[in-house]
This record gives C-alpha cells, sequence and structure tokens, in this order.
C-alpha cells in the first residue's frame, strides 16, 4: 500500500495542471487575448493562426505539493517525506490538469465595424482533491485510530476531453466601450465525474463481545459518472482509442453548447477596465453513458473460524469468499445508463489598469489625442482578478502587472500573481509581429525554473499567428 501511495504522488507531482492564463490576459497584441475576453480591444483587420501551432498550452500545479517536497535529496527518509506531506495537506488542497491545443483560429473586421473571429480548440480538463482520511488509513492503517471516522465523502475527481468549436463577434460601441460575445458548441470525448460522495469508515471497540473490534462503514453513498469510457474499454489497442476518440472530437460526441462574454471600458485616457466571463455552459451527455452508484451499510467484527480442522481431502472453509460475498450483498451496487448534464468550470476575469509613457503613433513627450480616438501609451500597470468555479468551491487568483511596449516589433507583459498554488508566482510574456508573423512566448514562476522541482505550478504558452493591416 505504501508503495502504491508513492506512485500516486509521483504522478500528483509531475503531472499537474492549473487554468489561469494572467499574462495572456489583455495582451492585446496575441489574437489569442479575444480568448480570454471576447470584449477585448483590436487593432489589427485579419488575422489567420498557424494550424496546430496558433496556441499550445501547458500548465502544471498543486496547492500543496510539489516534486522537491517529496524526491528531494536529503537525510530524511522518502516514506518520511509523504508521511509529513500526507498529514500536512488538507482534504481542500486539490491537484488539477489543463492542456490546450489549438486547431485552427482565423478573424477579419467587415465594413461596419464588426471583427469575427472563430476556430477550433481540444482541452483537457482534470481536478483531484486530496482525501486525507484515505491517505492517512492507506499509509497508517487503522491501529493507531481508534474511534475515529474517516470520511468517504472526501473522494472528490473529475475530467473532461473535449473538442470545442467557437464563433464571436468584437465591436467597440463608442469611444469608451468595446464588447464581444463568443459562441460555443462542445463535443465531449470522454468524461468522468464522482463529487457528491459520502459516508464513514470507523474501527471501535466491540459492542457484541464476539470479537475486540469491529469495522463499521456507515452510511455509505458512492457515485461516478462516465460518457465515452465504457466503450472504450471494450477495444483492443490504442489505433482503435485513437481513432475513436478523433470521431467523436468532430461533433461524434456527447454535445453541449456555451458562451462567453467580455467588454472593456476606457475610463479616461489613462485608466482602462475590462471583464469577462468563460464557459458559461452545459455537457449533455446521451451516448455511451454509464453512471454507477453504491449504497449500504456493513459492520465486520471478524472471522469466525472453524475448529476442529477439517480432515484430509475436504476442502478448507472459504473464508475470504464468504466475505466478499457479504460485503457484496451489504451494498447495493447500480449501473445507471440514463443521460445527465454536466455544467462546465466557469471562469471570470477582470482588470483595471493605469497607462502612462510615451504615446504611441505620436512624437516623444506629445500627448495629443487621435481624432476620435483614445490615446494609446507604450507602458501600463494594473491588478488583475481571475476565479474559476470548481466541485468545492472557486479557485482564485490575484495579480499585479507590468506591460511595457519596447519598439514596434516587441512587448512584454510581466505579473506577479498570489493563487491557489503559491503567493509568489512571477510570470512573464514576449509578444513579437514582425511584417505579417506574430509570435508569442509565455511563462511563469520563472522564479523556479533554475530547479522546476521546487515549483508548486508551472506554465508554457505559445504561438504563431498571421496578422494583417495592424493599425498602430
Amino acid at each position: 500500500m505504501k508503495n502504491l501511495i508513492t506512485c500516486v504522488f509521483m504522478f500528483w507531482v509531475i503531472s499537474l495542471f492549473s487554468q489561469n492564463k494572467e499574462v495572456l490576459y489583455g495582451l492585446k497584441e496575441t489574437p489569442q487575448a479575444m480568448l480570454l475576453n471576447p470584449g477585448s480591444r483590436i487593432s489589427y483587420k485579419y488575422h489567420f493562426g498557424i494550424p496546430f501551432l496558433s496556441h499550445i498550452h501547458f500548465n502544471g500545479g498543486s496547492s500543496g505539493v510539489s516534486v522537491y517536497d517529496i524526491f528531494q535529496e536529503s537525510n530524511v527518509d522518502i516514506n518520511t517525506r509523504i508521511r509529513n506531506k500526507i498529514f500536512e495537506l488538507e482534504n481542500t488542497d486539490f491537484f488539477t490538469a489543463t492542456q490546450q491545443l489549438e486547431l485552427l483560429n482565423i478573424g477579419w473586421k467587415n465594413k461596419k465595424g464588426y471583427y469575427f473571429s472563430g476556430g477550433i480548440y481540444q482541452e483537457f480538463d482534470f481536478v483531484l482533491y486530496f482525501p486525507k482520511d484515505l491517505a492517512i488509513l492507506a499509509w497508517e492503517g487503522n491501529a493507531n485510530y481508534i474511534g475515529k471516522e474517516f470520511d468517504l465523502g472526501e473522494i472528490n475527481t473529475s475530467g473532461d476531453l473535449l473538442t470545442v468549436y467557437h464563433f464571436g463577434a468584437n465591436k467597440k460601441i463608442n469611444k469608451k466601450i468595446t464588447v464581444g460575445a463568443r459562441a460555443k458548441l462542445y463535443s465531449s470525448m470522454l468524461s468522468f465525474r464522482s463529487t457528491s460522495n459520502s459516508g464513514t469508515l470507523v474501527t471501535r471497540l466491540s459492542e457484541s463481545g464476539d470479537n475486540i473490534y469491529e469495522h463499521i462503514v456507515s452510511n455509505a453513498t458512492m457515485s461516478a459518472n462516465t460518457s465515452g469510457i465504457a466503450s472504450l474499454s471494450k477495444l483492443d489497442d490504442s489505433s482503435q482509442v485513437i481513432n475513436k476518440l478523433l470521431g467523436r472530437a468532430f461533433f461524434g460526441g456527447n454535445l453541449g453548447i456555451g458562451v462567453d462574454l467580455g467588454a472593456t471600458y476606457e475610463i479616461n485616457e489613462k485608466w482602462t477596465a475590462s471583464a469577462s466571463i468563460l464557459d458559461l455552459g452545459a455537457i449533455f451527455h446521451k451516448n455511451d453513458v454509464e453512471s454507477y452508484q453504491v449504497t449500504g451499510e456493513y459492520t465486520l467484527d471478524g472471522i469466525e473460524l472453524l475448529f476442529p480442522p477439517l480432515q484430509v481431502g475436504t476442502p478448507s472453509a472459504p473464508y475470504y469468499e464468504d466475505l466478499i460475498d457479504d460485503i457484496e450483498d451489504a451494498f447495493i451496487v447500480d449501473t445507471i445508463y440514463n443521460s445527465y448534464t454536466q455544467m462546465r468550470p466557469v471562469k471570470v476575469y477582470a482588470s483595471l489598469k493605469y497607462n502612462f509613457g510615451q504615446v504611441i503613433g505620436g512624437d516623444k513627450g506629445c500627448n495629443c489625442l487621435k481624432m476620435g480616438e483614445n490615446q494609446e501609451y507604450n507602458q501600463s500597470v494594473g491588478f488583475q482578478y481571475f476565479s474559476v468555479i470548481r466541485p468545492k468551491g472557486p479557485q482564485i487568483a490575484a495579480t499585479l502587472f507590468y506591460y511595457r511596449r519596447l519598439s514596434d516589433y516587441f512587448s512584454l507583459k510581466a505579473t506577479y500573481s498570489a493563487d491557489s498554488y503559491s503567493y509568489s508566482n512571477i510570470g512573464l510574456g514576449l509578444v513579437t509581429t514582425i511584417k505579417m508573423v506574430n509570435f508569442y512566448i509565455v511563462a511563469d514562476n520563472l522564479q523556479w525554473y533554475a530547479n522546476l522541482a521546487k515549483a508548486k505550478s508551472v506554465s508554457l504558452q505559445f504561438g504563431f499567428n498571421i496578422i494583417i493591416d495592424k493599425n498602430e
């Protein structure tokens, strides 16, 4: 059991991801900023994302443990380090995984000033909350926890693999306000969710007198919803699984709908506010659905042994088989094939920034306003807010940022974030647009890049686009 938990910790701390894109948000030189705020300001007439290269995104993080915490070189035994972390973590600590690959992204402005954009991207999203009571039970056993009720309801996890088709419109209403909306069609390739569990497991002194201890499972209700998984388990090899998933990616999976909304408000020449709400929608799981529910109670106060020993040639008593049969009789296991609806994890961004520095498009030191346009400056500082809805409540991040346009070809954005992973996340994004070729690269937790094992979250995003008729 200890070896199993060691392997679980290795999986958790090596392949863990988060969703906040604090550096990319508001970085209007990149078309991908519109996916975080469909109401962002746009200064070009056309864009084309290079297929499969316009946005590649990997994030990694855990709220309570890093690779270094477990696998550092130390005089302390690794089993002791794992045990210490099990007791330090809380059942509200979580591990998440998010990955995105943009397949297509295009946009254009029409004669009426509307900027339309659309595309396709693939996304994987996973979250697991740390089941502290069960981890202690698995690692320590129950000998030192007589009378303690272990909470079975701490099992809480979900995961989704899907393709998103989207189309949006952006419009500058007047000198101050830009608004936008984006419609989304989700095609779910596979999904699982187990978030509504309850029950307790306790070992206590036996009241019957038949044994010293009795082990009691009370009010157990465990459930899991899955779609797209049962049929995959029947396939023979990985190539069949991949072909099946690809078929679901192109409208062959369980479908859903959603919407993104956003706006930017130019308060005055120096101050700008923006906000967006993303993935306000749901997926309707109807195909290849299997849900499981287990309910019941059980008390084990020992196994009655048969004496004297059975005669030679007589089969031994089936103690283990009888125990399994008793447990199966005590718990009702239902397999349900009914459709179900799953809400998407809603994300919210908001920002307030102060613009200053040199006027863009004007002489140095000149603060003249362009006719009918808000004046732009080459520097800004500000504050950003992010939250995403999760099964046990929202995960929140706050960010301070500094933006600098270095030249006609280069811009950068530096951030300092406090989130559920750490209070000292330093990020940096660089954007370059030379002729029509736009390239951006974004990373965070830069202070740990000398030793990534110490970081509780890591992020990397990059992409290539073609931008036409960029107006400064």
